[in-house]
């Protein structure tokens, strides 16, 4: 592993975009390989063993890219696979995703707060942890919205059938007092603006891109790897679904791609 090599990142399909547009936000000339599995998404009804072979092959493909570190850009594969990763590959630095809980419980006024997540994070083990270590005197409402994922790799982000989707899944949350929205898929901040018009200031939206940001520049700095500022950026994208609907994505988020 050199300075000049890239940051890979994995997820279940687009979602991932949210991470990665963060962190090159804050790393600018760090190059990066992004690796999308539209064509098994989604991952948060898959069995726990589908995912991490799943998870395994793409952190194969993205070591044989010469990624430095690797960004499981995906909750639901975050929790599902990451111990795994790690264990197998001891010597690759792994930032993984994990709901945002803890800034949501602190700053709760009602002390309620709702976490929109698949399935499958709800069911690891880092969101149990992360719910008992940070979210004491809390109370954490949990809603499935796996249908978000569908929607967000259609690129239906603003559609009439979108904010009924949303509104069906977040006004209940509302109604709860839930005073924070937690994000817990990379998939959902692509919905934040729909999110926000429904929860019109009854609640604020959390989700952790930047924080995983800041944590993959820690995680290079700590190990001498962060890309000279005089380094000129390159990217490549890669999808396991339809291309062109990938690339289509792309062009929406004014993502110049190529690869």
């Amino acid at each position: 592993m050199n300075t000049a090599d890239p940051i890979g990142f994995f997820d279940s399909g687009v979602g991932g975009l949210s991470v990665w547009c963060a962190v090159t936000r804050l790393l600018p000339h760090e190059s990066t390989v992004y690796f999308s599995d539209s064509a098994n998404c989604p991952y948060g009804d898959k069995p726990v063993e589908r995912i991490r072979d799943l998870s395994r092959g793409h952190v194969r493909r993205l070591l044989e890219a010469g990624c430095k570190l690797v960004v499981v850009a995906c909750n639901t594969a975050t929790a599902a696979a990451v111990d795994a990763l790690r264990a197998e590959w001891p010597e690759v630095p792994f930032v993984g995703m994990e709901p945002a809980v803890k800034p949501a419980a602190l700053r709760s006024q009602s002390h309620v707060v709702g976490v929109l997540a698949t399935e499958g994070t709800f069911h690891g083990r880092l969101y149990r942890e992360t719910c008992a270590r940070c979210a004491k005197g809390t109370t954490v409402l949990m809603c499935v919205a796996d249908d978000f994922v569908r929607l967000v790799e259609r690129g239906d982000l603003d559609s009439s059938a979108a904010e009924r989707a949303v509104r069906a899944r977040v006004e209940p949350l509302l109604a709860a007092g839930a005073d924070h929205l937690v994000l817990g898929c990379t998939h959902f901040p692509f919905l934040k603006p729909l999110i926000e018009k429904v929860a019109a200031g009854r609640a604020a939206v959390i989700e952790p891109s930047e924080a995983v940001a800041r944590q993959v520049k820690r995680v290079l700095s700590a190990r001498g790897l962060l890309a000279p500022v005089t380094q000129a950026a390159e990217h490549v994208f890669e999808t396991s679904g339809d291309e062109k609907r990938f690339r289509s994505f792309l062009a929406q988020l004014k993502i110049p791609s190529c690869g």
